[in-house]
Order: structure tokens, then sequence, then C-alpha cells
């Protein structure tokens, strides 16, 4: 009893939860070379540190934008109904199984797609607080600059054999 009412007080009191802080959302979790050691096997490609930051920020912008569709079952059905863009797939997925159909089937559609380190930093990205496994970028006059750098760089990147 005497515990719930020091949260209750402290909430009064304005003193906030630190979970609930917002602030640290557009943080990075860890280092790039700690998040890359944690990939899964079948990740490749990998973009590139920088590659990754802008990536992230691409997808910021497509969120605000609505011209962005989150996880697996979303993105699964985008593609089949043949929505154009790049997919960003999160490469510490676990277990593998969950993702490992989308690059075939974005292969057989002829949509870039690129692996980043870390789902917590792609859901952050997003605009969500929650892990996000991947996502399928779609143009928007708002960031479309972005969008065109981001896609050619993903198309660049050497598909695994």
């Amino acid at each position: 009893m005497a515990r719930s009412k020091d949260k209750k007080k402290d909430a009064e009191n304005g003193e906030a939860d630190e979970t609930k802080d917002d602030s640290r959302i557009d943080e990075p979790t860890m280092d790039y070379e700690e998040l890359v050691k944690r990939v899964c096997v079948i990740a490749k490609p990998l973009a590139s540190r920088k590659l990754t930051k802008r990536l992230y920020k691409t997808v910021k912008k497509a969120s605000k934008a609505k011209s962005l569709r989150r996880g697996v079952k979303e993105v699964a059905k985008a593609l089949r109904k043949g929505e154009k863009g790049f997919v960003v797939i999160a490469g510490d997925v676990s277990p593998i199984d969950v993702i490992s159909h989308i690059p075939i089937v974005c292969e057989d559609n002829k949509i870039p797609y690129a692996y980043v380190p870390s789902r917590l930093d792609l859901g952050a990205a997003s605009q969500t607080k929650r892990p996000t496994s991947i996502v399928l970028v779609k143009s928007h006059e708002d960031f479309e600059d972005n969008y065109k750098e981001c896609f050619s760089e993903v198309k660049s990147l050497p598909l695994p054999l």
C-alpha cells in the first residue's frame, strides 16, 4: 500500500517516471559496431553506418508524412499489392523465420532492400515506442530528395548470392 501511495505522491509532485521520457527515442541504444555483432546470419546487404543514419532519418520523415508501412504483416501485404518504395529490415530479429521470406518477395518485385543493425532504433525512427522488424518507405513530395538518395544507395548495395 505504501509503495503505491509514494508513486502517487511522486506523480502529483511532478516527478515523472524515467521510463516515460520520450527524449531518448532519437538516441541510438548502442554503438554501431556493438549492434553489428548482434545481427543474424542472413542480414545481407547490411547498411553502412552512414547509410544507416540516413535511412533512419528518411524513415522518420516518412512516418511523419504517413508514407510508411510498418511491420511484417503490413509490409508483406503492401508488397503483394504492388506498392513501390524500398524496404528496411532489422538485422537482429529473432527468430529469423519471421522475416526470412521478405527479401525473396522484394527481389521478385524488384524492390531494393537493406538491413540495419537494430530493431529498437528502427522502431524509434518510425516514431513508435515498440521495436520494429521491417518498414516499407514509399515516396512522398515532402522528403523526395532524401527518398531518392536512399533509394539509389540501397539499390546499389550488392545482393547476396
